[in-house]
């Protein structure tokens, strides 16, 4: 990247809601998993080894890059499904492949496939980026480091003249928003040791979110800590901080959460896309931090801290299991047909009732996340302030709604 050119945003698609929110909002690019061999492969409904050519025609047509997740441990009976797996993101065109094992890193560069670092190998220092730049042109850094530790490995990186397979100097990548482990890089054991599902296969159980008394087992004495979940993370937040983030000489900031709605993919990449833009137009300002703050606490989140980039010691904790998001979603119905001349969308209430005035969500593959305010409706074809259990109801909408499409209707927590 030149030294004007703006970072990349790179949003998580765990679905195809998810994706289409990344594309509608913003981003520059996705990253994504197929089948198990990635490190979410139970925390989101991954794509199918059919779906990829579908995500790259449509980010290619948004003009975004796509990057195949395969950082994963890697077993021999993995090998097959790993090669097959490179073998389509070649055949169908994804950017690259994020990996962490060697096995997938060889096997990428063999058949010409660009390769990203995963911070499942915890690059924390230039020697161990000079040594991954003979496969790799992006690195992904280890979570652990200060923005200053950031800058000091990317100042290394022009100085040298640190170059990747692909001729060009390497690019640093780094999370800039979303969940945390308590373990290093995610590197941790607690699945595997207490319900034999390996976080380190994608399939983390969350042991770490829940409330835990401390015994001493001499005595029976049982501890009670003032913060009972003292090994869940808050989940990091940069976007007050993004002026130094940027600063640091980073590449490419990557969002995460393929776990996670897509809502939350909408409105943290939509409020990232702003923030990022506003830096390079110079009206980043506090006031604006402010108000796209209240929008990040409106998705899912456990409360927010800068990770360990402004250099602190220990971490900052949960103090509650589950969202502080400040809006929930409650199902309401699913559509049923599109008048497209007229743009008017038929949905069925199946749960709850709602109301003229509500602020609704509508999700779908294609869809993607759309919000907004009903100003009018009609139940069963006449104009009604509300609509129960049991009701057809229309609406005009400004974009086309699909049978697989879901009703929901916001509310503050």
């Amino acid at each position: 990247m030149g030294t004007t050119q703006k970072i990349e945003l790179m949003a998580p698609a765990g679905n195809f809601e998810s994706l289409q929110a990344a594309i509608q909002n913003g981003a520059d690019s996705v990253y994504f998993g197929v089948e198990q061999l990635n490190m979410r492969a139970r925390a989101s409904i991954n794509f199918t080894l059919e779906d990829v050519s579908e995500i790259v025609k449509r980010c290619n047509a948004a003009k975004m890059r796509t990057y195949l997740t395969l950082n994963t441990i890697i077993y021999d009976h993995d090998l097959s499904l790993v090669k097959t797996l490179l073998n389509k993101a070649k055949e169908v065109g994804v950017t690259a492949v994020i990996a962490s094992d060697q096995a997938v890193i060889a096997s990428a560069r063999e058949m010409g496939m660009e390769v990203h670092i995963s911070t499942q190998l915890n690059v924390t220092n230039i020697e161990t980026v000079k040594f991954y730049s003979l496969f790799a042109d992006t690195m992904v850094l280890s979570r652990e480091l200060s923005l200053r530790q950031v800058k000091n490995i990317t100042s290394q990186i022009k100085k040298e003249q640190i170059k990747g397979p692909s001729g060009k100097l390497v690019e640093i990548e780094i999370f800039g928003h979303g969940a945390l482990c308590m373990a290093v890089s995610g590197k941790c054991y607690l699945s595997l040791h207490s319900t034999n599902s390996s976080a380190n296969r994608g399939a983390c159980k969350q042991n770490c979110r829940k409330k835990y008394t401390v015994i001493d087992q001499e005595t029976g004495f049982e501890i009670a800590l003032e913060n009972e979940y003292m090994m869940s993370p808050k989940d990091l937040c940069t976007l007050d901080i993004l002026d130094q983030v940027i600063n640091a000489g980073i590449q490419v900031l990557k969002i995460e959460g393929r776990g996670r709605a897509p809502e939350y993919v909408a409105t943290v990449i939509k409020t990232y896309r702003e923030a990022i833009d506003a830096y390079y137009l110079h009206t980043y300002s506090k006031e604006k931090v402010v108000n796209w703050m209240e929008r990040l606490n409106s998705v899912y989140n456990r409360g927010f801290w800068s990770g360990y980039y402004l250099g602190q010691k220990l971490g900052e904790w949960s103090n509650h299991n589950g969202s502080e998001a400040t809006q929930k979603k409650i199902y309401i119905g699913k559509g049923t047909h599109y008048f497209p001349e007229a743009g008017i969308a038929e949905f069925k209430v199946e749960a709850f009732e709602i109301n003229k005035g509500d602020k609704i969500l509508i999700t779908g593959p294609s869809t993607g996340v759309q919000e907004l305010v009903i100003e009018e409706m009609f139940v069963n074809d006449m104009p009604f302030e509300k609509a129960i259990k049991g009701d057809q109801i229309t609406l005009k909408l400004p974009f086309r709604v699909r049978m697989s499409d879901k009703l929901y209707k916001m509310t503050k927590v």
